[in-house]
C-alpha cells in the first residue's frame, strides 16, 4: 500500500469515525427513549412505587470541599426516601471541611463522619465508608454535588427489581454555566454523556458509572474486592470489575444530580487527561479477563475505547500535518489544504447538531426549556472538546503505560468552576 493511500485512509478515518459513532449513539438512545423512558411516562418527582424500602447509605468522600459540603449534605438529608443514613469521609482536607462536617454531625443523628489524617484518595474513602455503612445499598456522590430529592428512590427501584443489578449510575446535570466552557458542558452532559449511556444500555454494557453519582449493591462490591486504590478513575474501574463478574450496571436518567464542572482550560485539561488515562489503565488491568467468551458483552466497550484512542492519534496527526504545511512545503500525499474537507466537514457538523438536537428533545423532560438556550453554543463542541480530548488521549496512553502498578491514586483538588450565583 502506497504512502498516499495510507494517508488518504487516515484522513477518511479521522472524519468519518465520529460521524459513524454519532449515528450509532443516536440510534441506541432513541430506542432506549421510546421503549423505556417514554413507556414509563412518570415525572422525576413521581417515581414508581417500591414493594419495600431497604436501607440506603449515602457516601460522600470529601477533600477541600468547604464551600460546597453544607449544601451537599443538606440535600441528602432532605431526600424523600424514608430509610437512610449519611457517611461523609474527610480525606485530610486543608480547609474547614472536617470542622463543618463535625458541626453538622452534632446536629443530625443520621450523619456520621470519618476523618483521614493523611491523603488516602477517593477510592480509599469509598472503601472505608462502604465497610462502615449499615445498609446494603450505597449511593456515592461527590462533595460538591446536589442530589435531587427523589433520586434515591429512582436508584433503589433498580436494586429492588433486579437481583443481578450491581450498580446504577445517575444523571449528572451541570449547574455552573456562566462561561463558554460551562455552557458547552451543559450540552455535553446531555447530548454526549447521557446519549451514550442510553445507547450503551441497549448495546449491552455501560463504559462507566458516573463518579459523581452512582449507587452500588454492597454485596456486589465485596465480590469484586471494592474499589482498587491505584486507579486514577475509580468509577471506570469499578464499572468494568462489576460487569466482568456478570453484575448488571444500569443507567437511571431520572436520578438527577447537579454538579460543578471546570470552567478554565487548565481545569478542563486536567479532568479530560485523568478520564483518558483512567480508561487506558482499566483496559490494561482487565485485558486478560476481556479475552474470555463469558465476557464477550464487554468486547464492544473495549473495541470502542481502543478505536477511539487510535482516532485521537489520527486526528492529532492530521492537525500536525496541516499546521506544518502552513510553514513548509510537504510532499503531495501529506498536503492538507484545510483541516476539515468541504462537504465532509459540513456533513460532520450537521450530524453533531442533529445529535445535540435529539438529546435536547430527550432530556427536555429533565430541565424543561433551559437546555435549549445552550444549543447555539454546541456548534463549538467539535472544535473545542474534540481537540482537547484527542490531545488528552495521546498524552494519557504513555502515562498509563509508564505508571507503576500499586501506586496509590490520591486527591488533587479539582477546578470547580464558577458558582451558579455568578451566572448572567
Amino acid at each position: 500500500m502506497t504512502l498516499s493511500k495510507i494517508v488518504h485512509l487516515l484522513f477518511d478515518f479521522a472524519f468519518y469515525y465520529p460521524f459513524f459513532m454519532a449515528y450509532l449513539w443516536m440510534t441506541g438512545a432513541i430506542y432506549y427513549f421510546f421503549y423505556r423512558e417514554k413507556v414509563e411516562k412518570r415525572a422525576v418527582n413521581d417515581p414508581p412505587p417500591l414493594p419495600e424500602t431497604p436501607g440506603v447509605t449515602f457516601i460522600v468522600p470529601c477533600h477541600d470541599e468547604g464551600p460546597n459540603v453544607r449544601e451537599t449534605i443538606g440535600a441528602l438529608l432532605d431526600q424523600a426516601y424514608p430509610n437512610f443514613e449519611v457517611v461523609a469521609v474527610n480525606d485530610a482536607s486543608n480547609d474547614e471541611t472536617g470542622q463543618l462536617l463535625d458541626e453538622m454531625a452534632m446536629l443530625e443523628d443520621r450523619l456520621r463522619v470519618i476523618h483521614f489524617e493523611t491523603n488516602q484518595g477517593k477510592a480509599m474513602g469509598l472503601r472505608a465508608a462502604a465497610i462502615a455503612a449499615e445498609n446494603e445499598i450505597l449511593v456515592c456522590i461527590d462533595g460538591d454535588a446536589i442530589l435531587d430529592t427523589h433520586a434515591a428512590h429512582w436508584l433503589v427501584w433498580h436494586f429492588v427489581n433486579g437481583p443481578r443489578v450491581g450498580a446504577v449510575t445517575g444523571n449528572p446535570r451541570v449547574r455552573n454555566r456562566s462561561t463558554l466552557l460551562g455552557k458547552i458542558q451543559a450540552g455535553e452532559f446531555s447530548s454526549i454523556i447521557g446519549l451514550i449511556k442510553r445507547a450503551q444500555r441497549i448495546y449491552g454494557r455501560v463504559f462507566t458509572v458516573s463518579g459523581v453519582v452512582a449507587a452500588f449493591r454492597r454485596s456486589a462490591l465485596q465480590k469484586v474486592g471494592y474499589w482498587n486504590l491505584d486507579m486514577v478513575t475509580e468509577d471506570i474501574d469499578i464499572s468494568w470489575s462489576l460487569q466482568l463478574h456478570q453484575w448488571d450496571v444500569r443507567y437511571e436518567p431520572n436520578a438527577l444530580c447537579f454538579i460543578l464542572m471546570p470552567e478554565t482550560f487548565k481545569g478542563l485539561w486536567s479532568q479530560r487527561l485523568r478520564w483518558a488515562q483512567g480508561g487506558v489503565e482499566v483496559l490494561i488491568r482487565h485485558f486478560r479477563q476481556l479475552l474470555t467468551w463469558r465476557n464477550r458483552r464487554m468486547w464492544i466497550v473495549c473495541v470502542e475505547l481502543v478505536v477511539s484512542t487510535f482516532w485521537a492519534y489520527t486526528i492529532v496527526f492530521v492537525y500536525s500535518v496541516w499546521l506544518i504545511g502552513q510553514f513548509f512545503t510537504l510532499p503531495p500525499p501529506l498536503a492538507v489544504s484545510a483541516v476539515l474537507p468541504g462537504w465532509a466537514g459540513v456533513l460532520l457538523g450537521s450530524t453533531c447538531l442533529l445529535q445535540f438536537l435529539i438529546s435536547l428533545i430527550i432530556d427536555s423532560r429533565y430541565e424543561s426549556k433551559t437546555l435549549a438556550r445552550y444549543y447555539y453554543w454546541m456548534i463549538w463542541y467539535p472544535m473545542v472538546y474534540w481537540s482537547i480530548q484527542a490531545a488528552a488521549s495521546c498524552v494519557a496512553l504513555p502515562k498509563a503505560l509508564r505508571k507503576r502498578r500499586g501506586k496509590r491514586a490520591v486527591w488533587v483538588s479539582p477546578d470547580r468552576g464558577f458558582r451558579p450565583e455568578a451566572e448572567d
